[in-house]
Parts: C-alpha cells; sequence; structure tokens
C-alpha cells in the first residue's frame, strides 16, 4: 500500500513537472521547431543529447528540492552556488520565469485567434483570468492542476506524430533539402540539444524544488523527476517527427503542430487547440506562482497586490507577439539553465566523492 502510495505521488510530482515545461512553444511545435527540427535529421540525435541531460537535471533538482525542503528556489540556489552568486542567479531566474509567463499569455493570444478565430487579445485576457484564478488556491491543489492534462496531450501528440510518421509528405531522406539551419536559435545542432536541456531546467527548477521539497521522501522526488523527464522526452522525440514529415510546410506556420493535426482531421486540430490552451496555462501557472513566492508569502498582503499587477503587466507586455518572444527570451534562459545544470552536475560529483571515500 506504502509502494503504490509512493508510486502515485511521484507520479503526481512527473505530470506537474511535465505540465510546468510544456507550455505554448513546445505544444504548438514552435520550440522544438527552432532548437531541433530545422537541424534536418539530425535533430534526431540531438533530442537524445538533450534528453539524457533533462533526465539528469530533472532527477536531481526534486532531489535537492528535498534535501534541503526548499520553500523556494532561493533555497537550492544559495545550496548550490553560495550567498553572493547565488542571489546574483535568484535575481535573473526570477526575471525569466516572468518573461514566460508572458510567452504564455502571447501564446494563447496566438493559439484562440488561429484555432478559434478570437482576437488574440481576449484570448490572453482568458488566459490571464484563469490563472488569476488558480494562484489564489493551495499550493497541492495548484499541483494536481498541472499534472491533470499531461496524459490527455500525450495520447494527442502520440496520435498526430505516428499518423504522420507512417505518411510523411517527406521522406527522412528528404528533410534536408526543406530544413533551415539558419533559423535554429544557435547554429550547430549538439548547441541548440544542450542548450535546449539547459532551458528546460530553468523553466522548470523553481517550480520542480518545490515539489521535491514537498515529497514523502528523496526517493519518491527523484522518481518524479525522472518519470517527468521521461514524459518529456518523449513528446520532443514525437513532435519533432511529427515535424520532420511535414518539413516543407511546418517553417511557414506559427502554430506547426495544429497544421498537422488539421491535416488529419479537424476534430484532431480542435482537440490539439484544447490541449495547447491548457498546457499554456499550466505553464502561466508554473512559471507566476515560484515568481510571485520569491517576493511574497502565499495568501499575504504582498501576495494579493503582486499577483493582479503582474498579470496586468503582463499582458501588456505580450503584444510583443508570439514567435519573437520564444526565439528571443527561450535562448538566453537556456544559458541561465545551463549554469544551473553545471552547479547541479559538480554537486553530484561532489556527493559521489563523498560517498567513496574511507570513514
Amino acid at each position: 500500500m506504502v509502494k503504490l502510495q509512493n508510486f502515485r505521488q511521484a507520479l503526481k510530482i512527473g505530470f506537474a513537472y511535465t505540465g510546468v515545461v510544456v507550455g505554448a512553444g513546445f505544444s504548438t511545435g514552435q520550440e522544438i521547431l527552432q532548437f531541433f527540427t530545422n537541424n534536418g535529421a539530425v535533430s534526431i540525435f540531438a533530442i537524445l543529447l538533450s534528453g539524457l541531460l533533462i533526465l539528469f537535471t530533472g532527477k536531481w533538482t526534486a532531489d535537492v528540492g528535498f534535501d534541503i525542503k526548499a520553500e523556494s528556489h532561493v533555497d537550492s540556489l544559495l545550496n548550490m552556488f553560495g550567498n553572493i552568486f547565488g542571489r546574483i542567479i535568484d535575481i535573473v531566474l526570477a526575471f525569466f520565469l516572468y518573461g514566460v509567463a508572458v510567452i504564455m499569455f502571447a501564446g494563447a493570444g496566438s493559439t484562440f485567434y488561429e484555432s478559434f478565430g478570437v482576437a488574440p487579445w481576449i484570448g490572453s485576457l482568458i488566459l490571464i483570468i484563469g490563472v488569476y484564478i488558480t494562484l489564489n488556491m493551495g499550493f497541492n491543489r495548484i499541483v494536481l492542476a498541472l499534472g491533470a492534462i499531461t496524459p490527455y496531450l500525450l495520447a494527442l501528440v502520440v496520435i498526430i506524430a505516428v499518423v504522420n510518421f507512417l505518411s510523411p509528405a517527406v521522406s527522412l531522406g528528404e528533410v534536408d533539402q526543406h530544413a533551415q539551419p539558419s533559423e535554429t536559435t544557435f547554429g550547430p545542432w549538439w548547441w541548440d540539444a544542450i542548450t535546449y536541456s539547459g532551458f528546460t531546467i530553468a523553466v522548470a527548477f523553481s517550480f520542480l524544488t518545490m515539489m521535491g521539497s514537498d515529497s514523502s521522501s528523496r526517493k519518491v522526488a527523484g522518481w518524479g523527476g525522472m518519470i517527468g523527464s521521461i514524459i518529456i522526452i518523449l513528446l520532443m522525440f514525437l513532435i519533432n517527427n511529427g515535424l520532420l514529415a511535414r518539413m516543407d510546410q511546418v517553417n511557414e506556420f506559427e502554430l506547426p503542430m495544429l497544421l498537422l493535426a488539421n491535416e488529419i482531421h479537424p476534430i484532431l486540430g480542435f482537440l490539439l487547440s484544447i490541449a495547447m490552451l491548457l498546457v499554456i496555462y499550466n505553464t502561466a501557472v508554473g512559471m507566476l506562482y515560484p515568481f510571485l513566492v520569491r517576493f511574497s508569502q502565499p495568501k499575504s498582503r504582498r501576495y494579493n497586490i503582486l499577483l493582479p499587477s503582474a498579470l496586468i503587466l503582463g499582458y501588456f507586455l505580450s503584444f510583443v507577439g508570439f514567435a519573437d518572444l520564444v526565439g528571443t527570451v527561450y535562448p538566453v534562459m537556456g544559458y541561465v539553465g545551463l549554469l544551473l545544470g553545471l552547479a547541479m552536475f559538480f554537486k553530484w560529483i561532489k556527493l559521489m566523492m563523498a560517498k567513496k571515500a574511507p570513514q
């Protein structure tokens, strides 16, 4: 009974972790297209490289959160980087958490418009109202809300990717003719892979440390991080392969996954649109909550002032445009995540050496 309860808790962490990472850029395919698919056939190897790094950092972040009982990402950063450098990374990370939330507002506007013909400013406003309601709930309810959409999204992506893979418009041998490596984020495919893993951990770091801290044991926290990482890697692989199968068209659309879904059947496109809106909501919640907790206590007067203020400012900032925001904020956040990943790696090496040292 205890083991089953532990598995359920690990699964809850894994689904919520996935829900935080898989936001507007990911679910629409724009993120995978910019970091991986435009490298052509070699993007498959880039996914594998990035996946290995995500698996390590996902597990270790949850472990660290449990070990130090982190109430926010500040505790983990100070533990890894020390007081001075940790404070600097803390402010930078908080800034980018808010930046990704703004991208989610813009993504909601684009998705509502391209899927249902609703004006982008109305779509963004609908998301902001939903986020405001959710962030007035308790932490456990927020975690449950974040994880609820993951199985639904996974099922849809599997269908879309498999159908396109079995009947591709472009064969794997021809994808390099249509790929646009100049449109990728940094250039070399292996560096795109590394920086994407950095971006992923930067996005998830704050919320995952808090979920790890809230776990019943270190093993549960670690397994939760691993389960979430495996789901994310699977989704990356499926979306990338689906986009490769339509490499001749995907660069012409802001929401390429929606193109793939609608080509199979309009109903599938409708279901994916709903899924995209839900995961956009997930990531907006997952970014804003640790940002708010960084500067205030939940339910406090400061929290109640900061929440609507952040949402109103973010609403106006979102008018910059979805694709432009993805291409600007995500790469820089990747470097922040690389610092986190390197710090966790050295921390892991130090721990391994301490275990092997004679007592």
